[in-house]
């Protein structure tokens, strides 16, 4: 009898678990995938041009992908949603350059908005997928990061937020420079959203002007993510602190994100038209020292509230 109530209590403690899991993907899960598949939904073809010099604008209405030109070959950073590769590929096209003149394909995020369309883009491109060390592993198993709190990996495992994996053909560290000709980016490792979070810097030309620019990593924590403990990401609060130091002490006259809206991209393009030089409008250190302001103030402000939840606990 006393064996049969145990088991009883056991079942029990079970079903109470699987429904608290089944609350959080119904609650916190489902609304988050329901509005990815929405954005990757809308996503539409965005009129490529030209930002300064040999940097081009190629992705998608919403999320980011970015063409840099050489006599050598070219650079592309990010392959935005498995379904807008074939909107990158066409925008190459329309600006007069080719998809197989790609021989240099860098990544600034593992998730499948900003990586999803990689495998796509380098086999039509034959180029090579370089990624940072932490993030080699989440790309090569098609979006499964260990660092996603259970429910959302579930989604992975069950196909629905998973991408054809690319194939990694160089890891770089923290500071590593590639190079492609006269083409040169240094990747700097921006931890918090992911541990290989990277944003890229490089030098472009604006007739006898240099222009530093800054592909921003995302600098918002993943929903789900706790900045307490217990940490599924161990370090992710150093990781955001050093994040916002390493940003704000980049020499930076452009700063381009992974999500178009942020940078402005249409209200610059737009400019364009009325701009002495049509660089100008996208010339915006202010901008990018107050996007990086935000991000961590609501990095502060959500601490402080986990802060508070965790010692409510032991009151």
């Amino acid at each position: 009898m006393e064996r049969k109530v145990i088991t009883r209590r056991a079942l029990g403690a079970v079903l109470v678990v699987g429904a608290a899991v089944a609350f959080s993907v119904g609650v916190i899960v489902f609304p988050m995938w329901t509005s990815a598949i929405d954005r990757a939904r809308r996503q539409q073809s965005a009129e490529p041009f030209r930002i300064v010099g040999n940097l081009y604008y190629v992705g998608g209405s919403d999320v980011t992908s970015f063409l840099l030109t050489g006599p050598e070959g070219h650079v592309l950073i990010d392959g935005g949603y498995a379904a807008t590769a074939s909107v990158t590929i066409a925008s190459i096209a329309t600006l007069g350059f080719d998809i197989k003149d790609v021989k240099v394909l860098l990544n600034s995020e593992p998730l499948f908005d900003h990586a999803g369309g990689l495998s796509a883009l380098q086999e039509a491109s034959g180029g090579e997928l370089w990624a940072s060390e932490a993030s080699a592993e989440t790309l090569a198993a098609g979006g499964d990061n260990r660092d996603l709190f259970l429910p959302m990996r579930a989604f992975i495992w069950a196909g629905i937020n998973r991408y054809p994996a690319p194939r990694i053909d160089h890891r770089f560290k923290d500071g590593a420079r590639i190079r492609l000709g006269p083409i040169e980016l240094t990747a700097h490792i921006t931890g918090g959203h992911s541990p290989g979070c990277t944003s890229w810097s490089f030098p472009v030309r604006d007739g006898d002007r240099e222009l530093q620019v800054v592909r921003v990593c995302t600098l918002t924590r993943l929903p789900g993510t706790s900045l307490v403990e217990p940490q599924r990401y161990p370090g992710i609060r150093a990781d955001f602190e050093r994040t916002f130091r390493v940003l704000r002490s980049l020499p930076v006259d452009i700063f381009l994100t992974g999500h178009a809206r942020e940078f402005g991209r249409y209200r610059k393009f737009l400019e364009r038209d009325t701009a002495k030089n049509p660089v100008d409008p996208f010339i915006d250190r202010e901008g990018y020292l107050r996007y990086i302001d935000n991000a961590e103030d609501t990095f502060r402000q959500e601490l402080a509230e986990q802060q508070q939840s965790f010692w409510r606990r032991f009151r």
